[in-house]
């Protein structure tokens, strides 16, 4: 027997990534199929199918009986009209589900298995159990360099893949990119401006943030749009040679953004899941040369130098096999770069630089200039060791301010930005000494609960760095929130550990490479 038709209402609830489908208990449907919670059901609607998981309501008010609600994601994806006609029905296992037993087994996956596991996740037929499980038996049981492979080809295939050839021949297309887990340390935002005003392309997607307190996307956001349909994408990259846009929209590599949804709550990174992630949202975006940006600290993703030699080695294995030249840059990840944590004092760090205003940070100065000089020796006219100088004098000579301008104007320059929220709390040294040691994780996570990046204008506002040397009830930070609760979570985060290590300069690491 056919099921009964129903008609589609849209409920507004963000499942983050997920299809989720909603029906009341009393529905017809409900009792006849013996459909269940988190049962996996298939949606037909004018043609067009989507897989999702079940949820049963009990409110009228949120689905009438008679009515198929549909989450945000999932209507989005069905792309039809409210009120349209639709049936439900039983799901079949996705394709691939043996693929991913075998893995939960500890078994090795071949190539076609992975093409088979990301199709089936990029047309969202996985539900976050089967995600999760996924991540976890990927960590559990290390990928082998081919399966690291594999995997970034089928992220590739599973998504769209943008092509420059056409537009500058075989002409570098360069892109700059750090592994994360260091607050601030907004140096796309400098090092697309000062490459594309030496001429290079660099179309740069970046990500927003889940679960730190800013992405470049999120900060980019403050000064321009951000989201970006592919074909203005491509438009704003061939009449400025760069952008700065959040990756969402242009659907690259989607299977990567959605285990990303699943691998940050479960704070799992592995690094086989790392470079596929990196590498393949570079590789769709058609970049042809790669400079990899790999913080090293106590706090930091990469705690010692040989684990940065492995992971180093890992990601030049993939980028050789899949023509994608590399140059892998370790950096000092001891400590957070730059003042602000947050998009809005974020924001502020960039345009300081830009403006070469006294008052900029000097570390996200100086750091940028260093990835963006090696960027600019990609060049075949640019002999190696004149990219620094040739990046500085861009810098100096106002052409990458000029040319930031230009490309907030392409996007879609927003209103001036907001001020910092007005609500402050400062935090202060306990005691005299030396600032010995930062722990990244919790300065990053007092900036979230502060409500950032939610709450653009919230963060923390640094005044010490290591090496410093501060007197009892020295400021350290500031923390900027825009609502009383976010205001009091970030503050007695802060009061039980302020996150910056107060010592004697004995203590003070001199190399910033941690030992095994």
């Amino acid at each position: 027997m056919q099921n009964p038709t129903l008609h589609i209402r849209r409920v507004g609830i963000d499942t983050w990534r997920e299809n989720v489908a909603y029906l009341h208990r009393d529905c017809p449907v409900v009792r006849a199929e013996g459909f269940q919670a988190l049962s996996k059901v298939t949606v037909h609607a004018n043609g067009q199918a989507i897989a999702a998981v079940l949820n049963v309501v009990d409110d009228e008010r949120i689905v009438p009986p008679c009515d198929l609600g549909l989450s945000k994601e999932a209507f989005a994806r069905l792309q039809v009209e409210e009120g349209h006609a639709a049936r439900i029905e039983h799901a079949e296992p996705p394709p691939s589900i043996a693929a991913l037993h075998r893995k939960i087994a500890g078994e090795r996956l071949g190539r076609a298995d992975l093409f088979a596991v990301m199709a089936d996740i990029a047309a969202a037929r996985y539900s976050k159990i089967e995600l999760a499980a996924f991540v976890v038996a990927t960590n559990q049981f290390e990928l082998d360099r081919d399966e690291v492979l594999h995997l970034t080809e089928a992220m590739i295939a599973a998504g769209q893949r943008i092509d420059w050839r056409q537009d500058i021949g075989l002409g570098p297309v360069v892109d700059k990119h750090c592994i994360g887990g260091i607050p601030g340390n907004r140096t796309s935002m400098l090092v697309v401006p000062i490459v594309t005003a030496h001429g290079m392309w660099c179309p740069k997607t970046s990500s927003r943030a889940i679960t730190s307190p800013a992405g470049t996307a999120d900060t980019m956001e403050v000064l321009a749009e951000v989201e970006l349909p592919m074909e203005r994408l491509q438009q704003i990259v061939r009449s400025t040679r760069g952008c700065l846009a959040w990756g969402g929209t242009a659907d690259l590599s989607p299977a990567d953004d959605i285990l990303i949804s699943v691998e940050r709550p479960l704070a799992i990174d592995s690094p086989g899941q790392m470079v596929a992630s990196i590498l393949s949202k570079k590789i769709a975006a058609g970049s042809t040369h790669l400079v990899l940006d790999i913080p090293v600290g106590p706090s930091a993703k990469v705690r010692s130098m040989p684990e940065a030699n492995r992971l180093k080695r890992l990601f030049e294995y993939v980028a050789g096999r899949l023509g994608l030249q590399l140059e892998v840059m370790v950096s000092d990840g001891r400590q957070p770069i730059g003042r602000g944590v947050g998009p809005v004092l974020e924001a502020r760090d960039v345009m300081q630089v830009l403006q070469n205003d006294p008052e900029a940070p000097q570390d996200l100065r100086q750091k940028a200039l260093w990835l963006a000089g090696r960027m600019i020796e990609f060049d075949p006219d640019v002999r190696g060791g004149e990219g620094w100088r040739i990046a500085r004098d861009i810098l100096e000579s106002g052409r990458a301010l000029a040319q930031m301008q230009a490309l907030i104007d392409a996007q879609g320059r927003r209103s001036a930005p907001p001020p910092t929220a007005a609500l402050l709390h400062e935090v202060r040294a306990p005691r005299s000494g030396v600032v010995v040691a930062a722990d990244n994780h919790r300065l990053a996570r007092i900036a979230r609960l502060s409500g950032a990046p939610q709450v653009p204008e919230a963060g923390i506002d640094l005044r010490v760095r290591l090496g410093d040397t501060v007197q009892e009830g020295q400021l350290l930070y500031r923390i900027h929130a825009r609502f009383d609760a976010d205001l009091q979570f970030a503050r007695e985060l802060a009061e039980a550990d302020s996150g910056w290590r107060i010592g004697s300069s004995t203590e003070l690491p001199r190399d910033f490479v941690a030992s095994e």
